[in-house]
C-alpha cells in the first residue's frame, strides 16, 4: 500500500465485498450471513478463528460468547487485555458466516472444504492488506492453514513459525465443549504459547504496557 489512507480505503472496499458476499448460499450452503470481523487497517496482531457461531452472528463480533471469554484469560497472561485488542488490532475467522447447526442439532457445522477455498481469497486479502506482524491462528482449521495438518495439537501448541516473515503463533479453540484444554499438561503449553505471543507484543509495540486505545479505522 502506497500509504495509511489506500490501506484504510482498501479495507474498507474488502468489507464492503465481505459484507455483499453470498458465494456460499449461492453454491447451495446454508449458511447466515453478515460476515463477522472486527479491526482497523492499523492493526499489528491479527486472530484467526474457524468460524462464527451462533453469538457472533447475533452480536457482530468474532469470539463473543463462552468461547471469547476464555480465549481472553488466555490471552491476558500474554498481557493482551480485551477491550484494547477489540478496539485496536484485528479479528477475522477462516470462514466468515456463521454455518449453522450440525443436522444433530449437538454443535455448530464445520464449514466443508468448498466453502473454506471460497472464503479463502477474502482472508488472503485480509492478511495482505493489513500485514500483522504476529497472526494467532485459533483452532484447527486456522493452525492448518500454517502448519502441517498430520501434527497433533501438542506437537503444534507452544511453537511458533515465520511465514512470509510474520509471526505464527498458534492456540487451540477456546470452546468449552474441548477437553483438549482441560488437560494439565496441555494448559502448560497454552501457558508457553501465550509467553511467546507476549514476547512478540512488546516488541511490536515496543512497550511492556499496553498502548491506549485508539479509534478504529
Amino acid at each position: 500500500m502506497n500509504s495509511m489512507n489506500d490501506q484504510a480505503l482498501a479495507l474498507n472496499q474488502l468489507h464492503a465485498r465481505l459484507s455483499n458476499c453470498r458465494l456460499c448460499l449461492a453454491a447451495g450452503y446454508e449458511i447466515f450471513p453478515r460476515a463477522i470481523f472486527s479491526g482497523g487497517s492499523s492493526a499489528r496482531i491479527m486472530t484467526i478463528g474457524q468460524a462464527p457461531g451462533i453469538t457472533e452472528k447475533d452480536a457482530g463480533r468474532p469470539f463473543n460468547a463462552g468461547s471469547g471469554s476464555r480465549l481472553f484469560i488466555w490471552l491476558a497472561e500474554a498481557d493482551i487485555e480485551e477491550d484494547w485488542f477489540r478496539a485496536t488490532q484485528y479479528m477475522s475467522s477462516v470462514t466468515k458466516c456463521y454455518p449453522g447447526r450440525l443436522n444433530s442439532g449437538s454443535g455448530d457445522r464445520v464449514p466443508s472444504r468448498k466453502e473454506q477455498e471460497m472464503c479463502r481469497p477474502y482472508l488472503d486479502d485480509e492478511i495482505t492488506i493489513i500485514n500483522p506482524a504476529l497472526i494467532i491462528p485459533i483452532g484447527r482449521l486456522a493452525i492448518n492453514l500454517f502448519y502441517a495438518k498430520g501434527l497433533a495439537l501438542n506437537q503444534i501448541i507452544g511453537t511458533e513459525k515465520q511465514v512470509a516473515g510474520r509471526w505464527i503463533v498458534p492456540l487451540p479453540h477456546p470452546s468449552g465443549a474441548s477437553r483438549w484444554h482441560q488437560d494439565e499438561a496441555n494448559r502448560a503449553l497454552i501457558r508457553k504459547a501465550n509467553n511467546l505471543i507476549k514476547d512478540h507484543k512488546q516488541r511490536i509495540f515496543l512497550q511492556t504496557k499496553t498502548p491506549a486505545i485508539m479509534n478504529q479505522d
